[in-house]
């Protein structure tokens, strides 16, 4: 019942999750998917990480470029645009908002008198 919940809560994370990550640089998928595994609660595969890169480069908050690879296909590499630079200063500045927000309501002070 909760991991329907966590499942949902984590999905809508991600996308600030992939910016966080590629706020350092440039990336390619592999090694972004491998930087959210590294976080033990989020959970992550590549079939979920994947999507999310596709629809921020259509988005305009990601550019991508092929390299060739020695290893095999060409690595896509990811980077963050202008555009994608405003959205997680935006995303960085409403986290605390948001976090705070939730404290107050799990606190005692918002608990309203009842029966």
């Amino acid at each position: 019942m909760i991991e329907g919940w966590i499942t949902q809560l984590r999905k809508g994370l991600l996308e600030y999750c992939v910016l966080l990550v590629l706020r350092r640089g440039e990336s390619y998928g592999y090694e972004i998917v491998q930087a959210l595994k590294r976080v033990e609660d989020l959970t992550v595969s590549e079939s979920t990480v994947y999507p999310i890169l596709g629809r921020l480069r259509e988005e305009g908050f990601l550019k991508s470029r092929d390299v060739p690879s020695a290893a095999g296909p060409p690595r896509r590499y990811f980077a963050l645009t202008p555009r994608g630079k405003v959205r997680l200063a935006e995303m960085n500045a409403y986290w605390p908002m948001l976090t705070q927000a939730l404290d107050d309501l799990k606190s005692e002070k918002n608990k309203e008198a009842g029966p």
